[in-house]
């Protein structure tokens, strides 16, 4: 598999402060030779269910059919609003990685720490229908992703691609910039 140098990828990114009742949301458009290309914004509850539909709309809104790939910074953005990545990648027609930096011992002691009963099954099961995270070496670092709807070398060479150096791949790492930037501003942006 080859990924072309305009070949483009959505990056899904959030922030918020501390005290918030939603979270900002920021998709960036970006080819694989770092061009940014668009962007949108978008809302999801702190401590929701409504991250996945968050996402999805952006999307929509951006009425972009160029883009190849939707690349998430997370799968718990805003305290644990869980992202359904098959919902993300059936909605969007789009093959669907989710990629962290950093490796974790998953969430499962967390959600057991935030959440009981009804809310606390609801997203242990969201949780648990996720691929499992995976390793992907990019240079000298090791990112972790989950992907849904493209195979695990294809995955692997799509994060490649989009990835300069170090750190995030570029359309995260763009979509986090502008989402901070935006939550930092105060404005509703979404």
């Amino acid at each position: 598999m080859n990924v072309k140098p305009g070949t483009r990828a959505l990056g899904i990114a959030e922030s918020y402060r501390s005290g918030a009742n939603d979270s900002q949301l920021a998709g960036a458009v970006v080819r694989a030779d770092r061009v940014v290309d668009g962007a949108g914004f978008g809302r999801c509850r702190v401590g929701g269910l409504d991250a996945t539909e968050a996402i999805v709309s952006l999307f929509d809104r951006l009425e972009r059919p160029d883009v190849r790939y939707c690349l998430l910074g997370a799968i718990a953005p805003a305290w644990f609003n869980l992202v359904d990545l098959e919902v993300v990648a059936e909605a969007t027609d789009r093959p669907t990685i989710a990629v962290t930096v950093d490796a974790s011992e998953g969430l499962e002691a967390g959600l057991e720490d935030a959440f009981d009963g009804a809310d606390l099954q609801r997203r242990l099961e969201r949780y648990r229908s996720l691929p499992p995270r995976q390793p992907i070496a990019v240079g000298e670092d090791t990112l972790w992703m989950r992907a849904v709807g493209i195979e695990h070398e294809a995955a692997a060479t799509v994060i490649r691609a989009f990835t300069p150096e170090r750190g995030p791949p570029e359309p995260i790492r763009v979509a986090s910039v502008l989402a901070r930037a935006a939550d930092r501003d105060g404005s509703a942006v979404g």
